[in-house]
């Protein structure tokens, strides 16, 4: 028995050896809005190291987290990107499935903007006007109705006399969830109809992050620059995405004003834009036995030429980190 047990053996050990850095290629998944940064992030390390470039693929957060935590090894991604700060219930997910070991990176910060094509006149609105406007449910009369706007002057006259046409991101998406938390739960909470029906005031937030059904919100897919092309398009819709698809197309595109303040990187980097929010990237520490250079590609992309007030990212639209914070990231990065 002893003989024949030899050889399996050492096979095994041969195979856990062979399979120590089994994939020699860093894969990335999540966030459409994080997916230009750790791309630009991919190239430069593929450059300047001896490593190949990561694979980055743009899965909108809540997709990339889902891939993320099915478990640890080669057939898993190495990092997740995310607009918003992991959920409980997915860190959860992770935990279940023996992902224990995860680094939070803070990458910087960006904005979420309502913008139209340049061909028309700038909106300049609340964020009670878009909950009116995309809300699910809005007040009429003393009650909670389906929404019944069709056009934005109907909001508001001062608004233009357009129909109400919003091209967003889907519910897998970390900008949708900011900015149903940024604008709509911020303009709903309070409102008296809100509260007789939703006392609880968790189930009151949820009830706020309930977008429109009836076609005025379209559903434009993860891909933030398909939104854009839309507003190219029809020039009298509104698309919602991150600053920095913004910023990279200002001459066709431009920002909608939010509570009197237009998003531009010095509103954003002062907060005196309020609908912002800070971007991350997830680090799965375990993966590092199966795939080469995790660490050090974590270390790339918080090194100072990537997230410095002059690094290649802020050129791309990333608003930085200050540098307390900067050199807390590279901490984090070092010890992975």
């Amino acid at each position: 028995m002893k003989k024949t047990l030899l050889p399996i053996v050492a096979a095994v050990v041969a195979i856990s050896a062979g399979t120590a850095h089994a994939r020699d290629q860093i894969r990335i998944v999540g966030s459409s809005t994080v997916y230009p940064f750790t791309t630009a992030a991919a190239e430069e390390f593929g450059n300047n190291t001896k490593f190949r470039s990561p694979i980055v693929e743009s899965t909108g957060t809540g997709g990339g987290f889902k891939l993320f935590c099915k478990g640890i090894g080669e057939d898993t991604p190495d990092f997740s990107d995310a607009s918003r700060a992991i959920k409980k219930s997915e860190a959860e997910m992770c935990q279940k499935n023996g992902v224990t070991d995860i680094a939070e990176i803070k990458i910087g910060y960006d904005g979420i903007v309502v913008a139209n094509s340049k061909t028309e006149k700038r909106y300049n609105l609340t964020k009670e006007q878009l909950f009116l406007a995309l809300g699910k449910q809005v007040p009429s009369k003393g009650k909670l109705v389906d929404n019944f706007y069709q056009k934005w002057s109907e909001i508001d006259p001062s608004l233009p006399d357009e129909e109400i046409t919003v091209y967003g991101p889907p519910p897998t998406s970390g900008t949708r969830d900011a900015f149903a938390e940024l604008v709509l739960e911020k303009a709903c909470k309070d409102l008296p109809e809100f509260k007789a029906v939703y006392e609880d005031k968790k189930v009151r937030g949820k009830a706020c992050h309930m977008v429109r059904e009836d076609g005025k919100y379209v559903e434009a897919g993860e891909n933030d620059n398909l939104i854009v092309k839309k507003l190219q398009a029809n020039k009298h819709s509104l698309g919602i995405f991150g600053f920095s698809f913004l910023d990279q197309n200002l001459n066709t595109i431009q920002g909608s004003v939010i509570e009197g303040v237009t998003p531009t990187f010095e509103n954003i980097s002062d907060g005196s834009y309020s609908v912002s929010r800070p971007l991350f990237v997830y680090a799965k520490k375990q993966n590092k036995a199966f795939v080469k250079g995790i660490k050090e590609f974590a270390q790339e992309l918080t090194s100072d030429a990537a997230l410095g007030a002059d690094g290649y990212l802020s050129e791309r639209g990333l608003i930085p980190l200050s540098k307390d914070e900067i050199s807390t990231m590279q901490k984090i990065a070092n010890e992975l």
